[in-house]
């Protein structure tokens, strides 16, 4: 019989334990999954919350800077000055752009791109983040706005943005006083507060611009607005408006400033008008000038560079930076300083013979009159300009008291008027000379002093700044442009704030001041003035004061320059200076042309022409143009 084979009894205890085993081991693994993912849902949405839901809002919100709008300026009479007109730009949002070169060349066949504008492009590029949006090209015509709305599709990244951009719509005529804004720089940034300033791509660079940045400027505001995936805007969350800079209306006067302009007729030169009671300037004129609109959206280099080359400098600010000798235009100060110092009476009298000399030196100095002017006294020694009186009082003063009362008004310092770039001139000195050549003094030097010459420079502000402290008996007002603020459109003027005044008058003896005002109205209204017949016709009486000065010396032994009058021109500069009303001074005017045959002929005209507009105000006071918001 066969043998059936063994069969192994079940285990059912060993598979049970077994199964637990396993059991544990994989729900063990279930657990640990879980405490992970539990651990890993705490980090994100707990711990990390914060972050993530930032991040998330920002993938769906963006922030939209707005920047405000520029403060327009008036002249006082609400002439407006610069304003702010629409125009569309192309801007880039370089993170949104793949290939920047490859996009740049292929949008440069659609709207063209000069290379200025590549330049600045990638420039501002290193100073924006990656996100932000940074101007390609600005005032866009309406032909290239449309050729890009068609293929705008071919360009994520680029867009057409609107903006407001600056124009000055008087052009030339206030170019140098009031400035100009231009694209903000690397120089720029460092001095900026980014949060007030983001968004806005111009700055003040010149004038009035510059010096009241921080009043034309406004405050920047924002939008949140929700983007899908595309970044298209699907709408505005939230708009905090931007505050809008101050409107500032300046002391000038258009008429005046237009009235300068035409009577110099393009010859190159600068006028200033001050009235002396509060050192407001009403006219400041520099001819030649440009046009500042050039310079807002990024003037060609081409543009540039030819008015850097031009002969007749028209970037020069003549009538701020202009340096020019003073001439005879400083005798009435000179004479007022002899009276000072107890070195003159007003009765002493001088003889002019057409030459004068330093006792113990062979040397001349010429009178302009061949065989001089006979005896003179200060009155006269004013009206004709006779040289003789004044180099011998320049003599007997010195140069250094002559320098000390000469700085009371002003020569040789900035005059402190709101405006960037300033010149100071020259007020010469023995220890001026000293520190700027490292030799001494001589007496010659002393003598051509005291008739304007020689190292003497004043710019024609300092000059009008001067007579004006002249007309105003030596009470000094600091000359300042900026007359009033409006805090928008529709707003009530808010006078400015004068700058600080001095109550005292540099004139120790107020009786001193009689002779030498007399002394200038014999210039304009006496038999033998030098700028007789100036004052023609005018309902005022003017009181003035010539002069010419020699932009080298003499190579011949005549008394008088032989040839035309634009050959006298070639060698001179011609000033003049002058106030009116004389008895109640309310304006206070210089003029300087850099070639000139003569101060009375050439110069003393245009301070007429600049009077006939003042005087003409006077007898119909403007009134404000319509629409200035006052």
């Amino acid at each position: 019989m066969r043998r059936r084979p063994h069969t192994a009894i079940k285990d059912a205890r060993g598979e049970a334990a077994l199964f637990r085993a396993r059991a544990v081991v994989g729900f063990a693994a279930i657990l640990a999954g879980l405490l992970v993912l539990v651990a890993r849902f705490v980090w994100l949405q707990v711990l990390h919350h914060d972050e993530f839901s930032a991040r998330s809002e920002q993938n769906r919100v963006h922030v939209v800077h707005l920047p405000p709008a520029r403060g327009l300026i008036y002249d006082r009479n609400g002439v407006l000055l610069a304003d702010n007109v629409p125009a569309f730009r192309l801007e880039v949002v370089p993170e949104r752009v793949k290939d920047m070169d490859a996009m740049l060349a292929r949008l440069g066949a659609l709207v063209p791109l000069g290379d200025d504008d590549l330049k600045r492009f990638r420039q501002q590029l290193r100073q924006h983040r990656a996100f932000q949006s940074v101007p390609l090209k600005l005032k866009l015509t309406e032909d290239e706005i449309g050729r890009f709305a068609v293929n705008q599709w071919r360009f994520p990244g680029v867009s057409v943005v609107p903006y407001l951009t600056r124009r000055y719509p008087q052009g030339e005529s206030f170019a140098h006083v009031v400035g100009y804004v231009a694209r903000i720089d690397d120089n720029d940034l460092d001095k900026l507060d980014a949060d007030r300033y983001v968004g806005t791509t111009h700055i003040g660079k010149t004038g009035i611009e510059r010096q009241y940045e921080d009043l034309l400027h406004g405050e920047p505001g924002y939008q949140l607005v929700e983007v899908n995936a595309d970044q298209r805007v699907q709408r505005v969350l939230e708009t905090v408006p931007p505050k809008p800079g101050r409107n500032l209306y300046l002391s000038l006067d258009a008429r005046l400033q237009h009235a300068a302009e035409q009577a110099f007729a393009g010859r190159a030169g600068a006028a200033v008008a001050i009235d002396p009671r509060n050192g407001e300037v009403l006219a400041m004129v520099s001819v030649p000038s440009f046009d500042p609109n050039l310079f807002v959206n990024g003037i060609a280099q081409g543009d540039y560079t030819a008015l850097l080359e031009a002969p007749d400098r028209p970037l020069l600010d003549r009538a701020l930076r202009g340096r020019y000798p003073p001439g005879s235009t400083v005798k009435p100060f000179l004479g007022l300083a002899g009276l000072e110092y107890g070195l003159r009476r007003p009765e002493d009298t001088v003889l002019s013979t057409g030459e004068f000399f330093i006792p113990g030196q062979s040397r001349g100095y010429r009178d302009d009159v061949r065989g001089g002017q006979g005896r003179v006294d200060l009155v006269q020694a004013i009206a004709q300009s006779v040289n003789t009186y004044f180099y011998a009082l320049a003599l007997d003063m010195g140069i250094d008291r002559m320098a000390a009362f000469m700085g009371k008004f002003g020569f040789g310092r900035a005059t402190g008027i709101d405006l960037p770039g300033e010149g100071a001139g020259v007020l010469p000195s023995s220890a001026w000379k000293r520190a700027t050549f490292g030799k001494p003094w001589y007496l010659g030097e002393t003598v051509i002093a005291g008739i304007g010459q020689g190292y003497w420079v004043v710019t024609p502000l300092q000059l009008a700044h001067a007579v004006a402290m002249l007309a105003n008996r030596g009470v000094d007002r600091t000359p300042h442009l900026l007359h009033a603020t409006q805090n928008g459109l529709g707003a009530p003027l808010v006078p400015a704030a004068p700058p600080a005044r001095s109550a005292a008058s540099v004139i120790r003896n107020p009786a001193d001041w009689a002779p030498i005002e007399q002394g200038m109205l014999e210039v304009v209204n006496g038999a033998k003035g030098t700028a007789r017949g100036i004052a023609a016709g005018f309902p005022y009486l003017i009181a003035g004061k010539t002069g010419t000065a020699e932009r080298y010396s003499r190579t011949t032994d005549a008394y008088e320059p032989r040839g035309s009058d634009a050959e006298l021109a070639a060698r001179h500069r011609a000033l003049f200076i002058g106030f009116t009303p004389a008895d109640a001074p309310r304006i206070a005017v210089a003029v300087v042309l850099e070639a000139g045959a003569w101060g009375g002929k050439d110069a003393a005209p245009i301070a007429r022409r600049i009077m006939d507009a003042w005087a003409a105000e006077q007898a119909a006071p403007a009134v404000a143009a319509a629409g200035d918001g006052r």
